[in-house]
């Protein structure tokens, strides 16, 4: 355990702050403590039964307030090791005025990107991907799909469907699916995208380094070519701690004629 740690644990009075049932005061006490400095990222929390002689609660409590703030980013569990604080999230921000590739916006930040492959490979498509790539009975779709991690940070889940015919051989895709449709006069010059605000399932969790629940942003991307086919269809998963999405807003037309506004 982190000497800042072990001295809070083992030197400073217990005085939970007062309102709402005991393991939401635990809970404030132990966040009050990380935001005061008195506890730092990286520093281990003690065990469950010294932490719950320390403050005279059952360990129950105790188990309530670690999930809490474990399901809030706030400590991370790691399986055989304990407790810890977690780190604090480097937000990353994002326009949604430019068509960009994951790639290239990090680029311009300055941050070093990486991607672990998840599946790159031709299926036979799924109703959804047949209607919006406007494929044929008998066509292929391409599929990669990808994690997307700054350093040790996993920030996003990309899976992404061509058509087989823009994408016959995925696993020549690199770094930048864009770089790559551009060296085929093939790169999208404008998209529709939705978000949404979802909760991580398990298996999105696990590869985003989260506690299954969080909160995460779903994000569906629908590309063109200049011709007006539909060129990439992309379904992608944000940590919601670590992304932020930033659109400029200009003001209409100012009324004619004087009009009030």
């Amino acid at each position: 355990m982190a000497e800042t740690s072990e001295t809070f644990f083992s030197d400073s009075p217990v005085v939970l702050p007062p309102g709402g049932p005991l393991y939401l005061q635990l809970k404030r006490w132990i966040e009050d403590a990380i935001n005061s400095g008195a506890i730092n990222p990286g520093d281990a929390l003690p065990s469950e039964r010294d932490l719950a002689l320390k403050v005279d609660v059952s360990r129950v409590t105790v188990r309530k307030a670690v999930l809490q703030l474990v399901q809030d980013g706030v400590l991370v569990q790691r399986h055989g090791s304990g407790t810890f604080v977690a780190p604090p999230a480097q937000r990353v921000e994002q326009s949604l005025s430019q068509l960009t590739s994951f790639t290239e916006d990090m680029a311009r930040r300055g941050m070093a990107v990486r991607a672990e492959w998840l599946d790159r490979g031709l299926y036979f498509p799924s109703p959804e991907e047949t209607i919006i790539l406007g494929l044929s009975a008998g066509d292929r779709v391409a599929r990669i799909s990808r994690l997307r991690l700054t350093g040790e940070t996993p920030l996003a889940i990309e899976r992404a469907s061509l058509s087989s015919d823009i994408l016959a051989e995925p696993a020549l895709v690199g770094d930048s699916l864009y770089k790559y449709l551009d060296r085929s006069g093939n790169r999208p010059v404008r998209a529709i995208q939705r978000i949404r605000a979802a909760n991580l399932g398990e298996d999105d969790a696990r590869l985003l380094q989260v506690p299954a629940g969080s909160a995460g942003l779903n994000i569906e991307r629908t590309s063109y070519l200049a011709s007006g086919r539909v060129i990439e269809f992309t379904r992608s998963i944000y940590r919601g701690d670590t992304y932020d999405f930033v659109a400029e807003l200009r003001l209409g037309d100012a009324p004619a004629n004087g009009a009030a506004k």
